[in-house]
């Protein structure tokens, strides 16, 4: 079975985490959260997600794909030598990476974008040698980005379709009656 890590802190969006979430978990995927501080995390809604995974216990090794929501919480992910040795770890191992919103910011400053095809929050795009789309979604290779919180859904299933296929992702669809 396919295994997805979902990495969150306080001011996470809550539709990206908790979209993301969901759909992924209709196609059957497991997802485990984890949360950078070792405790709860509250959305930037005031969500609050219990009972998350320490950070300290994410072994890359044991997963297919990691996904950084969004929101202010991207700020501290981004600092985390921690999140950034992960994000090395599934680079080099070309694993999927997806990040969605704000997030991509933290691909593109490490820089993962350079000479792909990406999409992130249009006011936080930076030269990050790549091409912006300004797609809802963007999947280059293993690389899946998302625009912000109203492509949670299309982004959920770009990941779910990376890992199990169009047919699973067309179940799912039909299940949600996503047109």
């Amino acid at each position: 079975m396919k295994k997805v890590c979902l990495v969150l802190t306080n001011g996470f969006e809550e539709a990206e985490a908790v979209g993301t979430f969901a759909i992924l978990r209709r196609a059957g995927l497991t997802v485990d959260i984890f949360s950078l501080t070792q405790a709860d995390a509250t959305g930037r809604f005031g969500l609050t997600c219990t009972q998350l995974k320490p950070f300290s216990m994410l072994r890359g090794a044991d997963y297919d794909a990691l996904v950084l929501p969004g929101g202010p919480q991207y700020a501290e992910l981004e600092k985390s030598a921690g999140v950034q040795a992960l994000l090395k770890e599934f680079m080099q191992a070309n694993k999927v990476v997806a990040a969605i919103c704000a997030s991509p910011t933290i691909l593109g400053r490490a820089g993962y974008l350079k000479g792909k095809n990406y999409t992130c929050f249009t006011s936080m795009n930076e030269d990050f040698g790549g091409h912006f789309t300004g797609e809802y979604v963007a999947v280059d290779g293993n690389l899946i980005t998302g625009q912000s919180a109203a492509a949670s859904i299309d982004f959920g299933l770009a990941i779910a379709e990376k890992l199990l296929g169009k047919e699973k992702v067309d179940q799912v669809k039909a299940s949600i009656y996503y047109k």
